[in-house]
């Protein structure tokens, strides 16, 4: 019975052209629609390479950390290339700087960057900004190059001397300490990582919790007030338990099938890149559907109402949850994570979106296994509430 019910239940849901449309095609439609609205907004924020100056002296040219850093990223072959650097006299900078073809000028005296501009904008901020950064990694290598020398110099002052400290050594322990993640020096995040990215992961995260209509619909087919089939179940004898199961089974597998349409739309059609975590995306993908299950199950018990006015309420929740986690503007994650957190700590939404973005921007999976975890236990409370719901659903006549 349960494999007739379980074939039955997937038929039927596969014949209901508004379920597919809410499920299937929905999905495909709205990311079809972000692929064309978004595609070129990367492309027109990036900001063009950043023509500079750079005071060759000999404070610059003894200093190791300031060369490398500018050149590389001022070196053509690099893809990420961000400036276009010309190593002139001080003189020379300024006449570039005068005539507009620079955005500032640096120059170094002894270890202290002074950055020279005539007018403000995103690049000098840039700029300056790199300068900053470098200036303060600098210092910090510095500092620990000198602390361990100190150490070196305490321990071994009665055998050695200070001109006998292996100090490239110290230099290359310095760096190695300087790239801990306790530092915080390290870019950890995946490189193909894009802020419009937020876009498609609250799509997925839409159409798992969309298969909450699939649950709702098999939970409404088993209630007598709900269908014609609800009030055969009702009277029948057989195990209302397994009929619900498979029922659920079906849907869940119809919401998988959905799912699996969409990530191959977006991956070999938009060519969305989710990056190289494919199992784990898989994972939380299936945890995801499985809590939009949940919360279907748990409409359909709860609320007492018609089909249509259930899947208006479903909806309504699902599409609001979406817009709290970033479907609709992607700062709105942003402001209610800092303004309002207990709403996206309980947002299925958000735990799917956020356990997608854990894994490009921290190199462990804590974050991650804590949404799904944090899904799970949401899916568990709503299908215990649905169930004692059911339990109590009595009819004085059928």
């Amino acid at each position: 019975m349960f494999i007739h019910n379980f074939k039955y239940s997937l038929k039927t849901l596969f014949r209901n052209k508004m379920l597919i449309f809410w499920t299937f095609a929905f999905p495909i439609i709205l990311g079809t629609m972000f692929n064309l609205a978004f595609s070129n907004i990367a492309n027109s924020e990036k900001f063009d390479i950043i023509d500079i100056a750079i005071v060759k002296n000999d404070d610059f040219e003894n200093n190791e950390a300031y060369k490398t850093v500018f050149e590389q990223l001022s070196d053509k072959s690099n893809k990420n290339q961000m400036f276009n650097t010309k190593y002139v006299s001080e003189d020379e900078a300024k006449k570039l700087l005068e005539n507009d073809e620079i955005v500032g000028y640096m120059k170094l005296d002894g270890d202290a960057p002074k950055v020279t501009f005539v007018k403000n904008g995103t690049n000098q901020t840039i700029f300056k900004y790199v300068v900053e950064e470098v200036a303060q990694k600098s210092n910090m290598i510095s500092n620990l190059v000198e602390n361990e020398m100190k150490n070196n110099v305490k321990i071994e002052a009665e055998n050695i001397s200070e001109n006998q400290i292996d100090t490239e050594e110290i230099i290359k322990k310095a760096y190695e300490i300087a790239q801990k993640d306790d530092v915080k020096l390290k870019n950890i995040s995946n490189k193909n990582l894009d802020y419009m990215m937020i876009e498609f992961y609250t799509l997925i995260a839409m159409t798992c919790l969309y298969g909450g209509i699939l649950g709702m619909v098999a939970v409404n087919q088993n209630l007598a007030n709900m269908t014609n089939q609800g009030k055969r179940v009702s009277v029948s004898p057989i195990k209302k338990a397994k009929l619900l199961i498979s029922s659920l089974l079906a849907g869940y597998i119809a919401q998988l099938v959905g799912l699996t349409l969409l990530f191959i739309y977006t991956v070999f059609v938009l060519k969305v890149d989710y990056g190289n975590n494919v199992g784990l995306i898989i994972l939380l993908s299936m945890v995801g559907s499985f809590a939009g299950l949940s919360m279907g199950v748990a409409v359909a018990s709860v609320i007492k109402a018609s089909d249509n006015a259930k899947s208006g309420i479903l909806i309504s929740i699902t599409m609001l949850g979406c817009f709290f986690s970033g479907m609709m503007g992607v700062t709105m994650k942003y402001v209610i994570d800092k303004n309002v957190p207990i709403i996206n700590k309980l947002n299925p939404a958000n735990m799917i979106t956020d356990g997608f973005y854990s894994l490009y921007y921290y190199d462990t999976l804590d974050r991650y296994y804590f949404n799904i975890i944090s899904l799970l236990i949401f899916a568990f409370i709503l299908i215990v509430i649905s169930f004692f719901s059911l339990r109590r659903q009595k009819y004085d006549s059928i």
